[in-house]
């Protein structure tokens, strides 16, 4: 049986007052009688102010992503756990899935140890009675725990909920009284109440890492996702709710303490909410019922974490996974992973000092919070018409939420932050050894790069047609129907396409489009993918389904470029051997010269590419117009890993007569920087009557890795297949030809 409908099946059907209600309890808990006077003494009213509005930069886009997620999916069991497992896969979702739910059972013992902390005055008043130094508060805690344990293990959930009602009254009570007294105190004459604080206060960050946990109790209600009639509508309005409610009133509390107690004595007396009360027990009542709410809180939520950590299959154990999952029949009560809750938190009871788990469990919490506004974030910029939630937060608030969940850990406390991490990455490496999911953060970051994408491609796109000047890169399309067998044609576009340019290569099936040929196209598209994948190219890799070599350049010249610019080069090849498809190649190049590309027709040799230690450039005396590319793609090549250590020369060949005029027109074009290289690269050949310019190149390149050759459209016309022929000597050879001249800036 799945989890939605083993968890949907058991429902006890609460509404939104108890989410609502978690949340609030936990939020005006321990940390607000026992430290938030310490906060406003020691930074002030303005300062508790930004206290409280940093802290809500995290919590509100968190409260927001929370309802934002629940409206678009169905949320079961497991709360938070739940939304990040459902949208960034079951690896990455158990690893902070783990994480929280430590943080959830730790915090237990924390919130307990702050209620033993509230009968202080009535201990030290027995202790004295009795003449003891001291009475330990854990013979308080120890009681506590057990006795939340077996509430938890025979009445459930529906149990803790009730006692919650009671104890939220007592909570309003506690603060009401709070807010009714009055301590006749006047400030010093001269003294501003909103900027008073103690000489040589605790730095902010500090106060700030200390009273940030209370604002994380806001997603505590989360956790009941299991039990609610409703979640989709209780999620949203209970942890938003409980958020806002809560930042209120901690502005209200520190404008009331500033007002009404000296910094000095807020930052020295842990309860001095009772000094300010109008009935000073009520504040110890409401401290031990606040620290009883948010324990209550953590102990129902904590045993749903990992009981959906167990139906997910986490861990490695399937006898243990099923065990953790187990609830009871009725109602589906996590009754064995209450067990482990309590059992951890009594552990933490008894060693006493939770300082250094208290602050790793602060910096969970973050990581959970950021992974929610992250999840927020990325949903709006994937635009997956899945994606429909009835509640909208906005792209830039979870942004927000996230950034400062990053910041605020390493404002907080480095140390326990890089802690944070590795622990967090030692859990994943973990489950990720174990657990294949398929559905992992890679669904959404598709639609995020897909959205990207679209976005850039349009903008070049605008860019490029309003632009009169731009720099000219290659943007090649290369078509054959020899892939994966032609790897020449495929390394010289992966070159190409590496830093400086880009490529498509596309697999032509030669036939008419049909379920068959499409099936086949795939097929080859596998191949062609796992070819890019084993030599990591930037390459990208199509097929076209087409009766005819002619009809597939057609289809593929006019294809967008994958760089958002349109292509303006086209590669193609054949086997010097056996040439048996250069009269197609040639036939084509009118047709090609319609969208004015540049061609490059690369002739394999049984050699390929040798070494790949020196690349050769032919200027012919009517290479003019091709030279520019030539070179360009020559410097293109040699930017490769590939040929880190080749060279490249330049052989400028003319007549005898003309060697002095073209030598000078040479340099100058060197000299104003229209050619793109040195004078040392070049080799000016003269052409003597009885050798021909093949014979020429054939001796000066039969050792060249890569030559490459212009050629012209009118000598194509008159002369076919013979102009690529009679080059024999030489090994593999590129030929080039620019439909314009290309202008080096």
């Amino acid at each position: 049986m799945s989890l939605s409908n083993k968890t949907t099946s058991r429902k006890s059907g609460m509404g939104t007052a108890p989410v609502f209600l978690t949340a609030i309890s936990t939020i005006l808990g321990a940390v607000l009688f026992l430290r938030f006077g310490y906060a406003v003494g020691s930074v002030g009213f303005l300062g508790a102010l930004g206290v409280i509005v940093i802290g809500h930069l995290v919590t509100i886009p968190t409260s927001m992503a929370i309802a934002e997620i629940a409206t678009n999916q169905k949320v079961e069991g497991g709360g938070e756990y739940y939304i990040i497992s459902r949208s960034f896969g079951l690896t990455i979702g158990g690893t902070i899935g783990i994480a929280l739910f430590f943080s959830q059972a730790i915090s237990v013992a924390f919130y307990i140890i702050a209620f033993a902390e509230a009968f202080s005055p009535a201990l030290d008043w027995l202790a004295s009675e009795l003449s003891l130094e001291a009475i330990d508060k854990r013979f308080i805690s120890v009681p506590t725990l057990l006795l939340f344990a077996g509430l938890m293990l025979t009445k459930g959930a529906n149990a803790g909920v009730k006692l919650l009602y009671a104890v939220v009254s007592v909570l309003f009570l506690a603060l009401v009284l709070f807010f009714l007294g009055n301590t006749g105190y006047q400030p010093e004459q001269g003294v501003n109440v909103l900027l008073d604080k103690v000489d040589q206060p605790d730095p902010f960050f500090t106060v700030f890492a200390i009273i940030f946990p209370a604002f994380t109790g806001m997603t505590a209600g989360v956790g009941l996702s299991g039990d609610l009639k409703e979640p989709g509508r209780s999620i949203p309005l209970g942890t938003i709710a409980g958020t806002l409610v809560g930042m209120v009133m901690y502005i209200f509390i520190a404008y009331k303490l500033a007002i009404s107690v000296t910094p000095e004595r807020m930052v020295e007396d842990q309860l001095v909410m009772g000094y300010v009360a109008l009935w000073a027990p009520v504040i110890p009542i409401g401290l031990a019922c606040a620290t009883v709410s948010s324990a209550l809180g953590s102990v129902m939520v904590a045993p749903r974490t990992l009981q959906a950590l167990g139906r997910d299959q986490i861990f490695p154990s399937k006898m243990l996974n099923n065990w953790l999952a187990f609830g009871k029949r009725e109602t589906n009560e996590p009754y064995n992973t209450s067990i482990i809750t309590c059992m951890l938190a009594l552990v933490i009871i008894i060693m006493g000092d939770i300082d250094f788990v208290a602050k790793i469990i602060s910096m969970f919490f973050m990581v959970t919070y950021g992974s929610l506004c992250l999840i927020s974030f990325l949903e709006h910029f994937a635009s997956n018409p899945a994606y429909r939630p009835r509640f909208k937060s906005r792209w830039y608030i979870s942004l927000l939420g996230a950034i400062m969940c990053v910041w605020l850990m390493f404002k907080m406390n480095t140390t326990y932050a890089f802690i944070s991490i590795i622990l967090i990455l030692l859990i994943y490496f973990t489950i990720s050894r174990f657990k294949r999911d398929e559905r992992s953060m890679a669904a959404i970051f598709r639609g995020v790069i897909f959205q990207m994408s679209r976005t850039l491609h349009v903008f070049l796109q605008k860019r490029s047609h309003t632009s009169v000047t731009e720099e000219w890169r290659p943007s090649v399309v290369s078509i054959t129907s020899d892939s994966p067998d032609n790897m020449d044609q495929f390394n010289l576009i992966r070159w190409i396409s590496e830093r400086y340019g880009f490529g498509t290569h596309i697999h032509l099936h030669k036939g008419y489009l049909s379920h068959e040929s499409v099936d086949e196209s795939e097929k080859s598209l596998t191949q062609l993918l796992a070819m890019t994948e084993h030599t990591g190219s930037n390459v990208y890799m199509d097929t076209i389904v087409s009766p005819s070599y002619t009809t597939a350049i057609a289809q593929a010249i006019q294809l967008p470029g994958i760089s958002g610019k349109a292509n303006n080069m086209i590669l193609q090849s054949y086997i010097k051997h056996s040439p048996h498809n250069l009269q197609e190649i040639i036939e084509n190049i009118p047709l090609v010269k319609c969208l004015y590309f540049d061609i490059m027709i690369l002739a394999s040799s049984d050699r390929g590419f040798g070494m790949k230690k020196e690349i050769q450039i032919w200027i012919r005396p009517k290479d003019y117009v091709n030279a520019n590319l030539m070179i360009l793609l020559g410097y293109v090549i040699l930017g490769h890993k590939d040929w880190s250590k080749a060279n490249m020369k330049i052989n400028a060949i003319y007549p005898a007569d003309q060697m002095e005029d073209k030598r000078k027109e040479l340099f100058n074009l060197i000299d104003e920087g229209r050619l793109p290289i040195s004078m040392k690269n070049v080799n000016i050949i003269s052409q003597e009557p009885e050798k021909s310019i093949k014979s020429i190149i054939n001796q000066h390149s039969r050792f060249s890795d890569l030559t490459l050759i212009g050629f012209r459209t009118e000598t194509i016309k008159k002369k076919g297949v013979e102009a690529f022929s009679g080059y024999d000597e030489v090994g593999n050879i590129l030929f080039v030809n620019a439909s314009s001249l290309i202008k080096i800036h």
